[in-house]
């Protein structure tokens, strides 16, 4: 019976890892010229790139770090209502601007992050 059990035993051990046998994974493709031309024209973009205005004040401002946050009304040409957001701006572009200043913004929105295109103290 002993005998029958050391059998029965590694049978099953080697059609459990017979089961598990993992297929060999497809090489990488070689890199050819056409791959490594440089051209990035016709290569697909993660997403398209968007483009809203709004009017908001200023909630916080660092421009060492080229970053602004705005509470802002409806943004339009991206269909957002009105929230409070971060975005990066080209600290160049934050020159003039306070904490507290009503503002109209335009920014460009990659669909993961916003970055103010252009900025100024609004009437």
């Amino acid at each position: 019976m002993k005998k029958t059990l050391v059998i029965a035993s590694s049978l099953a051990l080697a059609v459990s890892l017979g089961a598990c046998k993992k297929q060999a994974e497809a090489p990488a493709p070689t890199p050819s010229a056409t791959m490594m031309s440089g051209n990035m024209a016709n290569m697909p973009m993660a997403s398209t790139m968007q483009h809203g205005m709004a009017v908001g004040t200023v909630t916080a401002i660092d421009a060492a770090k080229g970053t602004i946050t705005l509470e802002h009304g409806p943004m339009s040409g991206l269909g957002w209502p009105g929230m409070t957001m971060g975005f990066t701006a080209k600290p160049d572009m934050l020159k003039g601007i306070a904490k507290g200043d009503r503002v109209s913004f335009e920014i460009d929105w990659d669909g993961k992050a916003g970055s103010v295109t252009s900025i100024r103290r609004a009437q």
